[in-house]
C-alpha cells in the first residue's frame, strides 16, 4: 500500500488490508464547576448519583475499545468503521435489522387507551412525536418510565433504576420508544424533559471534560465519547440541563459561539498537549485571548512540522457535524439525531493508522492513510491545478459572484450568495445534493480551524447561525451539518474551510457521517455476509 496514490483497502497482492485504531490518549479536562445530583435509586434507598460524569482532573484513556478503519474499495465512496466491541457482540447474529414490526391491534374507543396500546404500537408513537398538548405528553411521559417526583411540586426529579445483566444499572423504562419519542417532543413540560434526558449523567457515564458559561442564560456542557465509532474518541457540546433549547429559534449568539467554542477549545488544547506546547488553563474556559494564542502557537509548530521530516503532529486533521431534529417514526424507525437538545460533535483524526491484513492484528506491516473528505477536495484541487494551471476556489469563488441563471431568464435574480461579510459567504450551490442544501465557505485563504483567527472564527459562528436560523423560518425540522477542511499539515493555501448543510425531508433517513462517506456498521462483513447466505433459499 505505501506509495500507491489513492486510498484503498484492496492490495495489489490481491488481499485486504486495513488499520486499526487503538486509542491511548488523554482528554485535557477544562470543565470548571460540578454538577452533582441524584439520578434516582434502586429499589427506596440505593441512591443513583452521576459523580462519575464529573471527574477531578484530566481523563487518561488507555482502554478503549479497537476500532478498525477500511477504506472504500474506490477511495471517493469514503471508509467504513467498526467497534469491535459492537462487532464482537454480533459475531453469532450479525443482522442488523433485527427488528418487530408487529403491532397490537387496538380498540379505537378512547377510554383505557394508553392501557390498551403496546410498546410498539404506532398510533402510541404518533401522539408522542405530534402532539402538542403537555398534559397528553406529561401522561405519555408517565407510562413510558417510573419517575421520582418532588413531593412539594409534583414536578419529577429523576427515574428509578433497576440491575440488568452483569449488575449494570439501567432507568427503569416500560416503554423504550415511547420514552425516546416523548422526552425529545418539544411541547413536554421543561421539568419532565430535564428528568428524562438533559440532567447531566442520565444518558450515561459520559464524562464531562469542559463548560461554557459566560453569561446568565447561556450554559453548555462538553461530553467525551471515549468508546466512539469515531476512533479516538469524540467529544460533544450539549446545551445544559438549566439552557434547554429545542428549536433553532430559541438560540441565542452566545449559545452558538459558546457551542463552538468547545470545538475550538478542545482541538486547540488537545494538539497543543500532544505537540508539548503549555495549555493555558486546566479546570476552566478558556478566554479567546488564551484561544488565539494557542492557535498561533500550534500553527507557528504545524509550519516547522511541514519543514521536517519528522512526524511531529499527533492529530492532522478534525471533523465537526451536527445533527438537528429528532424524530422517529410510527413504525419505530429512528429518523434522526440521537436526542432533540441542540448537540453538536467533533473530533481529532490521525494522519494515519497502523495497517494490518488477514486477521494477523499483532504487529502492524505499514501504516495506512486515514480518511477524512477534505482530503478527496484536496485531491480534486491538485488536480485541477495541474490541468488549468489555475487555483480552483479562486475560479470557484469567482463563478458564485458572476452566476447566471440556467433558464436565460433576466427578470428574476440571479444571485446564489444569501449572506456574506468581510470573511465568509452562505450560499446555495449550483448543484444542490438535495433539495434545501446550502453551504458557507471561507472567502479569505483558510482552511481549518487552525488556520482561522478570531474574527474568521467569529464570522463562522455568526454564519452558522444565520444559515440555520434562516432554514427553520422555512420549514426545516431535521439538517445535517459537517465541515469539510484540509489537513492542518497540507501546505495548499488554495482550499477553503465549507460548512454543508442538508436539510431533511419525509422519507429521507440519514446523519453526517453517512454525508461524510465515514459508514459506521456494528458487525463484521463475513457475519451478515452469513446471515444473508442462510436466508438465501427461504
Amino acid at each position: 500500500m505505501n506509495g500507491m496514490l489513492h486510498r484503498t483497502c484492496v492490495s495489489p497482492s490481491g488481499t485486504f488490508v486495513y488499520g486499526i485504531h487503538k486509542p491511548n490518549y488523554t482528554a485535557i479536562n477544562l470543565r470548571e464547576k460540578d454538577y452533582i445530583t441524584c439520578l434516582g435509586h434502586i429499589g427506596s434507598d440505593t441512591e443513583v448519583d452521576n459523580k462519575v460524569n464529573f471527574p477531578d482532573d484530566d481523563v487518561n484513556i488507555d482502554n478503549a475499545d479497537w476500532v478498525f478503519e477500511v477504506s472504500n474499495p474506490f477511495p471517493f465512496m469514503g471508509a467504513t468503521y467498526i467497534l469491535k466491541s459492537s462487532a464482537d457482540r454480533h459475531v453469532e447474529n450479525a443482522n442488523p435489522f433485527r427488528f418487530d414490526h408487529t403491532h397490537d391491534r387496538i380498540s379505537l374507543r378512547l377510554e383505557n387507551l394508553l392501557e390498551k396500546m403496546g410498546e410498539n404500537d404506532p398510533f402510541l408513537i404518533s401522539l408522542g412525536r405530534t402532539s402538542t398538548d403537555p398534559e397528553l405528553l406529561r401522561e405519555l411521559a408517565n407510562t413510558s418510565c417510573k419517575f421520582e417526583f418532588d413531593p412539594n411540586t409534583g414536578d419529577p426529579v429523576g427515574i428509578q433504576y433497576e440491575r440488568a445483566d452483569k449488575g449494570r444499572l439501567r432507568h427503569f423504562v416500560t416503554n423504550h420508544n415511547l420514552f425516546e419519542i416523548v422526552s425529545n417532543n418539544p411541547f413536554l413540560p421543561d421539568p419532565y424533559k430535564r428528568a428524562m434526558v438533559l440532567i447531566p449523567g442520565i444518558q450515561g457515564a459520559n464524562k464531562i471534560v469542559g463548560e461554557y458559561k459566560q453569561s446568565p442564560d447561556t450554559h453548555i456542557w462538553e461530553y467525551l465519547r471515549d468508546n466512539s465509532y469515531i476512533p479516538w474518541g469524540h467529544y460533544a457540546s450539549n446545551m445544559a440541563h438549566d439552557a434547554i433549547r429545542y428549536k433553532i429559534g430559541a438560540l441565542q449568539d452566545e449559545d452558538m459561539i459558546g457551542l463552538r467554542h468547545l470545538y475550538y477549545q478542545r482541538v486547540y488544547t488537545q494538539l497543543a498537549h500532544g505537540l508539548g506546547i503549555s495549555v493555558p488553563a486546566r479546570r476552566r474556559t478558556l478566554t479567546e485571548e488564551e484561544l488565539e494564542s494557542s492557535r498561533t502557537s500550534i500553527l507557528k509548530a504545524i509550519k516547522q512540522h511541514q519543514k521536517s521530516s519528522k512526524a511531529l503532529l499527533p492529530f492532522n486533521a478534525c471533523l465537526w457535524g451536527w445533527n438537528f431534529g429528532f424524530d422517529l417514526s410510527p413504525s419505530g424507525y429512528r429518523l434522526n439525531a440521537s436526542h432533540q437538545q441542540i448537540h453538536q460533535q467533533f473530533a481529532l483524526i490521525p494522519k494515519s493508522v497502523p495497517g494490518f491484513s488477514n486477521g494477523e492484528n499483532k504487529e502492524s506491516h505499514s501504516p495506512l492513510p486515514t480518511y477524512i473528505q477534505g482530503d478527496d477536495v484536496a485531491l480534486f484541487c491538485q488536480q485541477f491545478r495541474k490541468e488549468t494551471g489555475k487555483d480552483f476556489f479562486e475560479v470557484y469563488l469567482t463563478a458564485i459572484q458572476n452566476n447566471q441563471r440556467m433558464d436565460g431568464r433576466k427578470d428574476r435574480e440571479r444571485g446564489l450568495v444569501f449572506y456574506q461579510d468581510e470573511n465568509v459567504m452562505a450560499f446555495v450551490p449550483k448543484a444542490q445534493r438535495s433539495q434545501g442544501e446550502v453551504q458557507i465557505m471561507t472567502t479569505t485563504r483558510c482552511g481549518n480551524i487552525i488556520e482561522a483567527d478570531s474574527k474568521v472564527r467569529h464570522s463562522l459562528d455568526l454564519a452558522i447561525l444565520a444559515t440555520v436560523r434562516v432554514l427553520e423560518k422555512l420549514g426545516v425540522e431535521m439538517m445535517i451539518s459537517y465541515e469539510i477542511s484540509k489537513r492542518f499539515d497540507n501546505p495548499d493555501t488554495d482550499q477553503r474551510l465549507m460548512y454543508t448543510f442538508l436539510p431533511k425531508h419525509p422519507q429521507s433517513p440519514g446523519t453526517l457521517s453517512e454525508w461524510q462517506y465515514r459508514w459506521i456498521t456494528g458487525h463484521y462483513p463475513e457475519d451478515f455476509a452469513y446471515v444473508c447466505g442462510e436466508r438465501i433459499d427461504d
